[in-house]
């Protein structure tokens, strides 16, 4: 996964996944691989962090999209989809052409 598709991932998680275990979990990272990117996200402006105290009464942080946020996160996944159509159209046409050179399954 690169670096924008990490970025994305986050972005998307954002609202529905409550910590950064969860969110490291969830997406296969550290939680210091996560927190770095979400300190980055929120130094792009992208995120705002609050500070609120779960029903434990521990200090925990909400993860909220600005609508700068917003914009990237709507861009990012424009380009994500572009890239994975680019990518299957490709390999459309190398099966295409596999075919046609006779190279079954």
């Amino acid at each position: 996964m690169t670096n924008e598709e990490l970025e994305l991932s986050i972005l998307r998680s954002l609202g529905r996944v409550t910590t950064q275990k969860t969110l490291a979990d969830e997406l296969g990272y550290s939680v210091g691989k996560i927190n770095y990117v979400l300190k980055a996200l929120g130094a792009k402006g992208l995120l705002k962090v609050e500070n609120f105290y779960n029903n434990q009464n521990k200090k925990q942080y909400r993860y909220l999209l600005t609508p700068k946020g917003l914009e990237e996160k709507i861009s990012l996944t424009q380009k994500f989809i572009k890239r994975k159509k680019e990518e299957y159209e490709m390999l459309q046409r190398e099966l295409a052409a596999m075919k046609l050179k006779g190279v079954s399954k």
